[in-house]
């Protein structure tokens, strides 16, 4: 093995001093600070770091977009397809090279020699089994025999926590040890959740720090014994938050959003609405039906408590987010506020998925999905009688999540202010590179694995 890159979701600059599996980089290696693409988050980010491009070039806009062709809002799609530029395993592979893929984003059909990435089963009867997607088709089933099978729950929602992380450091060490691959490329997510539950600075993100040592180290110790030199890098800082922004809210009750009336709540449509937010962490992008209207909502939103800046088109050229499947307006956050995707104006006329851990039904991200309803007086009765309903074959709705967000504390999306606490490149090797972009890690790759630095 010649690279083993991994990153370390939500790891700041300020952070590194106390990881000790990264004692050795600070002494002997670099490290860099990163600039994130605008929105700095999970896709767009390891999008803007496959490819060396701009959301403008590769097209991963955020998490999720509105689809125009379909009408669609779809978030977390896993389709190498979907990047609209060529990536670093498309080139590695193409020379020769070998790369395993795991756990990385837009990581079905990515190319890689090996892969793995989060694809739950979905029966006919309305379960949801764990389960990763991979290829060879044997490797996720071999795997899974090995180390059980993947935890998807741990992975996200309520119980999401070190427990998915530690599985993907097993099956990283498996692959490197069985297949030897040139390149490996790692995803580790533990770190991203509880500072997103109680921000990053808190007594529990701090303990999930300690945590991220110890998986990271043994990690970067099987790494070493197969004579890889090590990227450890992140895609963005977790700022505290205190404030959601209900931009959906605000349109509905201009009447700009319009919801289609149903037996299980308020579902919203894009049909007949002349404009909705799709809200991403702490960017929005706001979809405007007819363009006569831009400059009407621009100026609406522009006065909302918790908007910071409304960019438009020319704006959007500025930040290299000019794609077409950008909003017409992208609203950012804030310090200290994030977007929250909710419209409705009554509780009892939400959705029936807004209390469930639905990344794909809900269109926009619910950081709320990581707390249990704190109303529920036995939430673990609950859920327990739930899932042995599901086991004997009943269907029901696993209905634990509150539809109040104001308990998130950690948020991302902007670019930070300071840079002790934006995302973080530590090397195995020097270098005098101090700062780059997330755009800039693409080429770094290359050389490296080249031998040309």
């Amino acid at each position: 093995m010649k690279l083993v890159v991994a990153i370390a979701v939500g790891m700041r600059h300020k952070d590194v001093p106390q990881m000790s599996c990264l004692n050795d980089f600070l002494n002997q290696g670099s490290v860099s600070s990163i600039t994130s693409p605008l929105p700095a988050v999970t896709t767009t980010a390891q999008a803007s770091m496959l490819t060396g491009e701009t959301p403008a070039r590769h097209g991963i806009v955020g998490n999720g977009w509105y689809h125009r062709n379909t009408k669609e809002i779809r978030f977390w799609l896993q389709a190498r397809t979907l990047i609209e530029a060529p990536t670093f395993i498309d080139v590695l592979q193409a020379e020769g090279y070998t790369v395993a893929n795991l756990f990385w984003w837009f990581n079905m059909g990515s190319g890689a020699r090996w892969s793995l990435t989060p694809r739950p089963e979905y029966p006919a009867d309305g379960r949801k089994i764990p389960s990763v997607y991979g290829e060879p088709p044997e490797l996720p089933v071999n795997l899974q025999d090995q180390l059980g099978t993947f935890p998807l729950f741990d992975f996200w929602g309520p119980r999401a926590g070190i427990t998915s992380t530690r599985w993907i450091v097993d099956a990283a060490l498996k692959v490197a040890q069985d297949s030897d691959p040139d390149v490996l490329v790692v995803y580790l997510p533990h770190l991203d959740y509880d500072d997103q539950r109680f921000g990053p600075d808190s007594s529990e993100g701090q303990r999930s720090r300690k945590g991220l040592d110890v998986e990271l180290s043994r990690l970067l110790e099987g790494c070493r014994g197969k004579g890889a030199e090590a990227m450890v890098l992140s895609e963005y800082g977790i700022e505290n938050v205190q404030q959601p922004v209900f931009v959906n809210r605000q349109l509905a009750e201009s009447g700009d959003l319009q919801v289609q009336i149903t037996s299980h709540g308020d579902i919203l449509d894009v049909h007949r609405s002349r404009a909705f937010a799709v809200c991403d962490h702490q960017l929005a992008h706001v979809y405007v039906s007819d363009p006569a209207d831009i400059s009407r909502v621009r100026q609406q939103l522009s006065g909302v408590e918790g908007v910071d800046r409304v960019l438009d088109h020319e704006a959007l050229k500025v930040e290299g987010l000019d794609h077409p499947r950008s909003g017409d307006l992208v609203l950012i956050a804030e310090p200290g506020c994030w977007f929250a995707y909710p419209w409705w104006l009554d509780e009892s006329r939400a959705p029936d998925f807004a209390r469930t851990v639905d990344i794909h039904r809900k269109p926009g991200f619910d950081p709320a999905e990581l707390f249990l309803d704190p109303d529920i007086s036995w939430p673990t009765l609950k859920v327990g009688l739930k899932l042995l309903g599901k086991k004997l074959g009943f269907r029901n709705l696993m209905d634990v999540i509150s539809t109040d967000p104001r308990q998130v504390r950690g948020s991302h999306g902007r670019r930070v202010e300071k840079e002790a606490n934006g995302p973080v490149l530590v090397r195995s090797w020097a270098q005098d590179q101090k700062r780059l972009t997330a755009e800039n890690i693409f080429d770094e790759i290359l050389a490296k694995v080249r031998g040309s630095v």
